[in-house]
């Protein structure tokens, strides 16, 4: 146990606010039973308020403490991916109350497997309240650097634990009803999981990251198909930014070259929309990636950036 870790859990019990790495992003994280500390991270991230955040937890046992009912596809599915980037949504207990919930009678719990996050979270003791700790709706981070540029003071204490490892949030899946259902493509495929998966349906629990622009950065992105790059390029007066998976042009002012698989560009894609952000261009134009089952996750996230 580090100093820094047993000053986090103090800063925790004490109502302030930690930034913490997990293998998916940095969480912004609070006492998840501590109105005031959660009402201070929703002002800080200025999140609204009936938006719900994941509660983390050092251990399937815990999480499940939170749950009114826990069906034998939740204990399946956590033994299975949990400590990992899977978050699930079940009926809630009293424990999680509105505050974390956005007033709904869900809750989404998860497990992180990063070992920073679980040595926090075992110091602890209890359920840390954790979205990404950066501004809601823009792009998450995933460097403890990313959260300081964000945040700056707003968080009392950033712990130090490298580039995530998987790059972009969790799955997540819904199972507070009769049927599963993929609520977020994330670091687990739904090839993966392995379980008969409806889609989201309107009637579906609000979740995080469930907003039709998500993930964005400031400068206005658009998805273009491989086919119509060239052309989009060609026609664009502005100073543009290009995120793809080929070789710089030398008509565009910024050009980023992204891995062609899909675990190493999720990996990479937020730090790299971060740089295309910076560079001091008035448009980005991201390639799209291919339609496959493979790159879903990334696909979701880089189609709600691209929202207008």
């Amino acid at each position: 146990m580090t100093p820094e870790i047993r000053k986090a859990a103090e800063l925790l019990r004490a109502g302030g606010l930690v930034a913490f790495p997990t293998e998916t992003v940095y969480g912004l994280g609070a006492d998840a039973s501590n109105a005031k500390a959660v009402a201070r991270l929703y002002a800080v991230k200025g999140r609204p308020a009936d938006h719900p955040v994941i509660v983390h937890f050092a251990s399937g046992e815990q999480a499940f403490g939170w749950a009114r009912e826990v069906p034998q596809a939740a204990r399946k599915l956590a033994a299975r991916f949990w400590p990992g980037p899977l978050t699930l949504i079940l009926r809630r207990s009293k424990l999680a109350q509105d505050f974390v919930t956005g007033g709904q009678d869900t809750v989404g719990l998860r497990v992180p497997s990063h070992p920073v996050a679980q040595e926090l979270l075992k110091q602890f003791g209890g359920g840390i309240a954790a979205p990404s700790a950066n501004r809601f709706g823009l792009v998450s981070p995933t460097t403890a650097a990313h959260v300081r540029e964000d945040l700056g003071d707003e968080v009392d204490l950033v712990l130090e634990g490298g580039p995530s490892d998987v790059g972009i949030e969790s799955t997540i899946v819904d199972l507070s009803g009769p049927d599963a259902v993929l609520l977020r493509p994330g670091g687990i495929s739904e090839e993966q999981l392995g379980t008969p998966l409806r889609a989201r349906a309107a009637d579906s629990p609000r979740h995080a990251g469930g907003m039709d622009r998500h993930y964005a950065p400031r400068t206005p992105a658009r998805l273009v198909p491989t086919h119509q790059l060239d052309k989009q390029i060609g026609m664009m007066k502005d100073r543009i930014a290009v995120l793809a998976f080929s070789r710089p042009d030398e008509r565009v002012d910024y050009w980023l070259r992204m891995p062609r698989d899909p675990a190493a560009y999720a990996q990479r894609l937020y730090a790299a929309l971060r740089e295309l952000d910076s560079a001091g261009c008035e448009v980005i134009l991201v390639e799209a990636p291919p339609q496959s089952a493979e790159w879903a996750a990334v696909l979701d996230r880089l189609q709600r950036a691209c929202t207008s």
